[in-house]
């Protein structure tokens, strides 16, 4: 056995952990699959120029016909209602697509843990203030009550990332208190409380690294399925504006050609199939991994 390992039991545990992932196939899956996204991301400029220099999310589009254009050397992916040109809307949509998904999550992240651990460490008044107030938002369902605030804030994505930041935070404040629980009371929290430390030091370096695990996994897993509902979102008109880069407005704009004529039914499926199995992919690679951490985590899985 390594000496350095044997001295440092967090350094041979964060080993395992690590080989518990990059073993995992789910995991080296939803690696890949981000890694592309990643790179498609960053590299959007030069594999989609922008026409509009100030608007790089707006979507170029010739002429104003309603009827899709299929594939051509023009228009690698066809065009959706209104010309505007599919491959830069999936491009530049990853673009959106991660913007969502990181943003709602950090956010909601900060907020549920924060009250989180707020609630399970102090107890008492605190706890059941701030854990009435996660029940009375876990009373709406979550769509809904998403909807509400996008309705109430305006149409656009920056309001829909807000929306969905105020909702989603209620889900990350239940788990984080349910592991705060159980540290609270354990012999090195009661050791630190007699030597005098903080407890903003003491739920900073003891409480939250021992609790986090359980919402980190879930985090991970709902950056893929908040991008879903931002999408359903501007699908039914509250996202963002006509011409803007994301995949829910993409397949908003095909929803008249979902399918073609009675002869050819599936005569416009680039509009449909291009938007959507990017999205389904973007979802699938952050549930993968979500997955792989919830393995490599939980105390139950990782030993096996």
């Amino acid at each position: 056995m390594d000496i350095s390992e044997s001295r440092h039991p967090k350094l041979k545990e964060l080993k395992f952990t690590l080989t518990r992932i990059f073993t995992n196939p789910s995991a080296i899956i939803g690696i890949v699959l981000l890694t592309a996204f990643t790179l498609v991301a960053i590299f959007a400029p030069y594999i989609a120029p922008p026409k509009y220099k100030h608007r790089p999310y707006m979507m170029p589009h010739q002429g104003y016909s309603m009827t899709p254009q299929a594939p051509s050397s023009d228009h690698y992916f066809g065009t959706t209602s209104g010309q505007y040109d599919i491959f830069y809307g999936v491009i530049w949509g990853t673009r959106s697509a991660f913007k969502i998904g990181i943003v709602v999550v950090l956010s909601a992240f900060l907020i549920g843990a924060s009250l989180g651990i707020a609630a399970g460490y102090y107890g008492g008044w605190i706890d059941e203030i701030i854990m009435r107030v996660v029940d009375v938002f876990f009373a709406i369902p979550f769509t809904i009550l998403a909807m509400a605030f996008v309705v109430a804030f305006g149409r656009g994505l920056d309001n829909i990332m807000i929306a969905l930041t105020l909702v989603v935070w209620r889900r990350y404040a239940r788990v984080m208190r349910a592991g705060v629980l159980p540290v609270v009371n354990e012999d090195y929290i009661l050791a630190a409380r007699s030597m005098g430390v903080s407890n903003f030091k003491i739920m900073l370096r003891h409480v939250f690294p021992n609790a986090v695990y359980p919402v980190m996994v879930i985090a991970f897993m709902d950056a893929g399925s908040i991008v879903m509902t931002a999408a359903f979102l501007s699908f039914i008109g509250l996202g963002a504006p006509i011409g803007f880069a994301d995949w829910g407005q993409m397949l908003a704009m095909a929803r008249n050609y979902i399918v073609g004529p009675a002869g050819d039914p599936l005569k416009f499926w680039y509009t449909i199939v291009f938007p959507g199995t990017f999205m389904i992919l973007f979802v699938l690679a952050w549930n993968l991994f979500g997955d792989a951490l919830r393995d490599a985590f939980d105390p139950k899985l990782r030993r096996k």
